[in-house]
């Protein structure tokens, strides 16, 4: 009589294997806002806030007594609706550039969104213009990230063309450039503008206010829309850029899109919160390890896993030093550069670097 050898159970189907990545990245999400809009100096219990939520929506329950509505929807909820769409922003943006470098190291900065808006802040900042109000700042800072980015685009064109690599450094020759900007501006600023860049450049939602998530939102939703949309085109382009073009993909315009689509995330989410990064790194790679290289379920989802993350995070900035907070830029660089390090050794040993 044969012994019936045991298998190894068949591992789960991919519909099953994305459904519940969605379920658990959303329970994280809702968790993360509940837990941050009940933490910090004025404790909020959640059965109260569930109770808020439920007046405000006409569902019965009662505001929250005192200073807590105030605090709960004026101060909370809006630096938590930001904080989502920052995360949600940065993530996507870096999947869409590691598939259009088609490596896992690749992240917005690369193309030197970030630091251009950098110097369009400290610029402002450090010349006290004020053409906008409140909003010269973000406004400096969204133009001048959309300029840089032009101009690491249409430096790396040749004969028509641009290639990853070309672009790469062309980012690179950017980013330093700006950061001598960056510091020249530092170097002529007052006391009162070097702390006020400082505490720009750390990036932090401290500032958090509903007018800014509803000067973000309509950027956000466009770019978030326009993503998805280019999800089989990635696919593709990972075979390599040839296989691509014989598939009918063109290449050269689809890069072109691409960037725009990262420059208008990137841009928006850096404008309102300063310099956050490693969102962009970090994430897509950790949603793509878990559901695979498909470009329709690893944008939406890394958008669905930056927003869970970049609440997390906010809420660790504002309590692990209470009453002081942590500069959220600080605390994401913190955490995300030990696991670059980590993906840059896996990386080159597995695929030899930018291979």
């Amino acid at each position: 009589m044969t012994a019936v050898e045991a298998r190894p159970e068949a591992p789960p189907p991919r519909a099953l294997r994305i459904g519940g990545l969605t379920a658990s990245l959303l329970a994280a999400l809702v968790a993360g806002i509940l837990v941050s809009s009940s933490t910090g100096a004025y404790a909020i219990p959640v059965g109260d806030l569930l109770a808020s939520v439920g007046h405000r929506l006409g569902l019965g329950g009662a505001p929250v007594e005192g200073v807590g509505e105030s605090v709960l929807w004026d101060i909370r909820f809006s630096r938590l609706a930001l904080a989502a769409i920052i995360g949600a922003c940065l993530a996507c943006a870096g999947t869409l550039m590691q598939g259009m470098f088609g490596n896992p190291l690749a992240e917005p900065g690369i193309i030197g969104v970030s630091s251009g808006a950098a110097v369009g802040a400290v610029a402002a900042i450090a010349l006290g213009l004020t053409f906008a109000g409140n909003w010269t700042v973000p406004l400096s800072a969204f133009a001048a990230g959309l300029v840089t980015v032009s101009v690491v685009y249409f430096m790396s064109r040749s004969d028509g063309r641009t290639e990853v690599v070309t672009l790469v450094l062309t980012g690179v020759a950017v980013n330093g450039l700006a950061g001598a900007g960056i510091g020249l501006f530092v170097f002529f600023a007052d006391n009162a503008e070097v702390t006020e860049i400082t505490f720009w450049q750390l990036g932090s939602l401290a500032q958090a206010t509903w007018q800014k998530v509803a000067a973000v939102a309509p950027l956000a939703a466009l770019g978030l829309g326009l993503a998805p949309r280019y999800a089989r085109r990635l696919d593709l382009l990972a075979l390599g850029e040839r296989p691509a073009r014989h598939l009918g993909v063109d290449v050269e315009r689809l890069r072109l899109v691409l960037i725009v689509v990262v420059a208008l995330l990137t841009a928006a989410a850096v404008a309102v919160s300063g310099v956050v990064g490693f969102i962009g790194l970090v994430v897509p790679h950790l949603v793509r390890m878990a559901a695979g290289p498909g470009h329709r379920t690893l944008i939406p989802l890394s958008a669905l896993g930056g927003a869970a993350v970049l609440v997390w995070a906010d809420l660790a900035a504002r309590t692990l030093a209470a009453p002081a907070e942590i500069p959220l830029g600080v605390l994401t660089a913190l955490v995300g550069s030990p696991f670059f390090f980590w993906l840059l050794r896996r990386t080159r040993r597995r695929q030899g670097g930018w291979a």
